[in-house]
């Protein structure tokens, strides 16, 4: 997408316990675990850092990753940008699902919420609170043709294939000769990214007439899968983007008061048998 670089991309699978793990093919294998710790510089994507080496735009595939209730795998790559194919995770949704998942012996650990923490910055808002499940509820404001949109999911309903991982990223398109002047965009196009006019949607039709908002959900998802784990908690974001979420997790990650560590995310122990 920024970039405009060929890639290739290749998954494979993990032990138990592994996480999700970049791996540079073309810099000797280097690895570079999606976790808030190497969260580099956060504008219109998220990208991971370690000892000087990049890995950019991995926000759609750790989102496509948690709708799908992948917990590990080895992600290879030959280059630092992630393939942006049609700007949705449903692709990489589709190719993981296409191949099969396979169930592991170890317990899934989740991060759960255990007090309320709020981030504001100006007009945005982004917030964890303690809840039963893994909820997003997320408000966005844009000018005409997008307007206020909201959006709610309730990820433990196994909603996340019909609901979101199609939704795609947008673009403003008076803003593309600024954003190509900083080195952005170089691989954009109407085939991967909703293309928005002053007058509205350049190459519609939209997936769902919420897409802008839905796919702003699918972000912050992808974003939270930085903490290393599943979440249990419900997640309110208003006018927030990935700054503002990588922020959160870095302030959770801070502060232990916030959260428990449990295999157990109902908050039910099992009778030893």
């Amino acid at each position: 997408m920024h970039s405009g670089a060929p890639v290739t991309l290749r998954l494979l699978p993990a032990p138990a316990g592994t996480g999700i793990v970049f791996r540079r093919v073309d810099l000797d294998g280097f690895e570079i675990e999606a976790v808030g710790r190497n969260v580099a510089r956060v504008s219109y994507a998220t990208s991971l850092q370690k000892k000087g080496v990049l890995i950019s735009t991995t926000e759609h595939l750790l989102s496509a990753f948690i709708g799908i209730g992948l917990d590990n795998a080895i992600v290879e790559l030959d280059n630092l940008e992630l393939p942006i194919l049609d700007g949705s995770a449903k692709p990489f949704v589709d190719m993981v699902l296409g191949v099969g998942l396979k169930q592991q012996r170890k317990r899934r650990s989740y991060l759960k919420i255990l007090r309320e923490i709020e981030v504001r910055e100006g007009n945005k808002f982004i917030a964890a609170y303690p809840a039963t499940g893994y909820s997003v509820a997320y408000k966005i404001n844009f000018a005409a043709p997008i307007g206020e949109q909201s959006f709610e999911i309730d990820l433990s309903r196994d909603l996340y294939r019909s609901e979101l991982a199609a939704a795609r990223t947008f673009g403003f398109l008076h803003e593309e000769r600024a954003m190509k002047n900083m080195g952005l965009i170089r691989g954009a196009s109407e085939g991967n990214v909703i293309v928005v006019t002053n007058d509205g949607i350049k190459n519609g039709p939209l997936r769902f007439p919420d897409e802008f908002v839905r796919h702003k959900v699918l972000d912050l998802i992808g974003d939270l899968a930085l903490l290393g784990k599943q979440i249990v908690g419900r997640i309110v974001a208003d006018r927030a983007g990935h700054a503002m979420h990588t922020a959160l997790v870095s302030r959770l990650l801070k502060d232990r008061s916030l959260w428990e560590e449990t295999t157990d995310p109902l908050g039910i122990q099992e009778e030893a048998s």
